[in-house]
Parts: structure tokens; C-alpha cells; sequence
């Protein structure tokens, strides 16, 4: 008799263990599941990670520059020199009109040449279309007297941009976040912002543009025909 109580309480025992044993487990991966939970919301999550945050291309004025070499015994304007003037006045826009200017080197070696030079890139831009109220000549100090410097020209214009690259603010081998470098997407988000030709096209829509009557009733008009007498050339 005395060994069968003995053997039901030794099992009630057993059972008891177990299930407390059960429930410290249970709650154990409970806290464990909190704590990842916790850490990757909070910690993880709360830093951006997308080039697009961490190099955003912004619409801002920005300096055009152009440096154009002049020789000691020039006498005007040379053919490389005009060409290449009228290449850097392409981008100029007439209607905004924003101040060309052109400086001058003083006290270099091109002092005279310089100042010729001036004077033909200033009827360079008025017959491409640069109002002469918008013309500016001035004159900047050269930092070597005995060398030839080059004119300056110099003209603001809206631009998109974006940061330099090559900020390296810490090792890339340390991949324990597993996040992206800081240098991450810098020069493609800079060669996106330089092919933009027109920076208002990131502010929104252009409206549209007024309809060719005249080329959308030859092209209603080649519809309504039967589709055998159909003209591929005027739908492409």
C-alpha cells in the first residue's frame, strides 16, 4: 500500500516539473522573440539606407564656368577659341538672361592679348543672342605675373545637382549592419542630374502641348478607311 501512494506522488512530481519546465521554456523564447523584434525595428530600421536619401538631387543655381587659354602674341580671337565659345553659349538661356561675365587677367604676362580677347567673345555673345546690358568685362589678379592666364567666363544657371562623391566616412568591410557603403549610388544620382536638361522636369509635368489639327485629321481620316487601304507610313 505504502509503495503505491509513493508511486502516484513520485509521478504527480514529475508531471509538475515538466510542465513548469515547459512553461520556463515558452516564456524564454517569448523574450528572446521580443528582443530580435525590438532591435530590428527600432535600431535597423530607423536609418535610411537608400541612395536616393543619402544623395538627393536638388535644383539649385550653379555657376557656369569656362576658362579660355590666350597667348602672349595673340591679336583677337582664334578659331579654337570662338568655337569653343559658341559651344559653352548653347546652354545659355536668352529669355532668363542671367549676367555674362567676362574677367580679364591683370598683371600677367597676357595682359594686352587678354583684353582683345575680351572684346571679340563680348560681339561673340551679342550675335548669339546675349542682350549687352546683360555683359559684364572685369578683371580678376593673376597668381603668376610672369605666366599667360586664361579669361574667365562666367554665367549663373539653374541646375539639378547632388553632392560629391567620395565621402568614405567608414570601413565598407564592416558588413555587420548589413547596410549599404555612404558612397553607395553618389555618381549615378550625379550623371542622372547632369543628362537633365531642363531642372523644372523634377518639380512636376509639363502641361501640353497645343494639338497639329492638321496632322490629326489626315490621321482620323486614314482610320475611317477600310483596314486593307490602310497607310503604315501615317500612324509611324
Amino acid at each position: 500500500m505504502s509503495q503505491a501512494i509513493f508511486t502516484r506522488t513520485a509521478g504527480r512530481d514529475r508531471s509538475a516539473k515538466t510542465r513548469l519546465f515547459g512553461s520556463l521554456l515558452a516564456a524564454a523564447t517569448v523574450a528572446l522573440l521580443a528582443g530580435c523584434a525590438n532591435r530590428d525595428s527600432v535600431v535597423v530600421g530607423s536609418i535610411p539606407d537608400d541612395y536616393r536619401t543619402n544623395h538627393p538631387i536638388v535644383i539649385a543655381e550653379k555657376n557656369q564656368t569656362l576658362d579660355i587659354p590666350v597667348g602672349i602674341g595673340d591679336r583677337g580671337i582664334t578659331r579654337g577659341q570662338k568655337i569653343t565659345f559658341e559651344g559653352y553659349l548653347q546652354n545659355y538661356d536668352r529669355q532668363a538672361a542671367p549676367t555674362l561675365t567676362i574677367m580679364t587677367p591683370s598683371g600677367g604676362a597676357n595682359d594686352a592679348a587678354a583684353s582683345r580677347a575680351a572684346r571679340g567673345l563680348m560681339n561673340i555673345a551679342m550675335k548669339a543672342g546675349v542682350p549687352k546690358n546683360r555683359i559684364a568685362i572685369t578683371s580678376y589678379q593673376s597668381e603668376y605675373p610672369e605666366a599667360s592666364s586664361p579669361i574667365r567666363v562666367v554665367y549663373s544657371a539653374m541646375r539639378a545637382q547632388t553632392g560629391r562623391c567620395g565621402t568614405w566616412p567608414a570601413d565598407i568591410a564592416d558588413t555587420t549592419e548589413n547596410k549599404l557603403h555612404a558612397n553607395f549610388g553618389c555618381s549615378y544620382q550625379n550623371n542622372l542630374a547632369a543628362q537633365i536638361a531642363n531642372p523644372a522636369d523634377l518639380l512636376g509635368p509639363r502641361k501640353q502641348s497645343e494639338i497639329d489639327a492638321e496632322n490629326r485629321n489626315v490621321v482620323i481620316d486614314q482610320y475611317r478607311k477600310p483596314p486593307a487601304t490602310w497607310d503604315p507610313e501615317t500612324f509611324y
